[in-house]
């Protein structure tokens, strides 16, 4: 099967650019927002301007006062997305006094879910035929290499890469690779009677045959 690579673009984001956008979209001036967040205004001003990094405390302060999910302050397209494959150390990310915050979800979010640690043997896949369920399904490889073809997207996804997509896309996983690969998955559907986890693996992973180009 063949599929278009996105490895996605270093995505920096500007946590100074994001709240001044956030507040003139709501008309707040500086003062005001102080006010309704109780911080100071100085304070807010070096944050703009970009002469300082707010604490992740701070940056839910001012959330919370623009009445918006901290996540908007990553948020820079309004353009639905339905799969969001993203390398490691390019995500959208925000500097903090005391580290970095990353948004693994790129655009879209989850709603419950079930949350597996998935081992898999070299050269084997889940499915041998694409999978279609309700609601969302998110990865994360921590060891070895997953490959994932989703509605005909090609993901290879190595330690540290990250992939969230609406799972009603057919969707196949597998190890390409000649190690044991380890992944965190999360299966999210959206109706109470779906079982996606009974399609994703069944008794005996089959050998993986051209999931996706190449590489052993």
């Amino acid at each position: 099967m063949g599929g278009n690579w996105n490895a996605g673009p270093s995505n920096e984001i500007d946590v100074g650019v994001r709240l001044r956008a956030l507040r003139n979209e709501r008309s707040l001036s500086l003062r005001a927002l102080a006010e309704s967040s109780g911080l100071n205004f100085n304070t807010l001003s070096l944050i703009e301007n970009g002469k300082t990094s707010p604490s992740v405390s701070t940056l839910q302060q001012i959330a919370a006062a623009l009445q918006v999910p901290v996540a908007a302050f990553f948020q820079q397209e309004a353009k639905p997305k339905r799969i969001v494959f993203q390398k490691a150390g390019a995500r959208p990310s925000a500097i903090f006094q005391n580290g970095v915050l990353e948004d693994l979800g790129g655009g879209l979010s989850l709603h419950g879910g079930q949350l597996m640690l998935l081992t898999l043997q070299p050269h084997t896949e889940g499915s041998p035929e694409p999978i279609i369920h309700t609601g969302q399904e998110f990865a994360y490889c921590l060891e070895g290499k997953l490959d994932y073809l989703v509605d005909g997207q090609a993901c290879r996804m190595t330690s540290g890469d990250s992939l969230i997509f609406e799972a009603h896309l057919p969707h196949r996983w597998g190890n390409p690779g000649t190690g044991v690969s380890r992944s965190l998955l999360i299966l999210c559907p959206s109706d109470e009677h779906d079982r996606p986890a009974e399609r994703h693996f069944p008794n005996q992973p089959v050998p993986i045959e051209n999931l996706l180009p190449g590489e052993s």
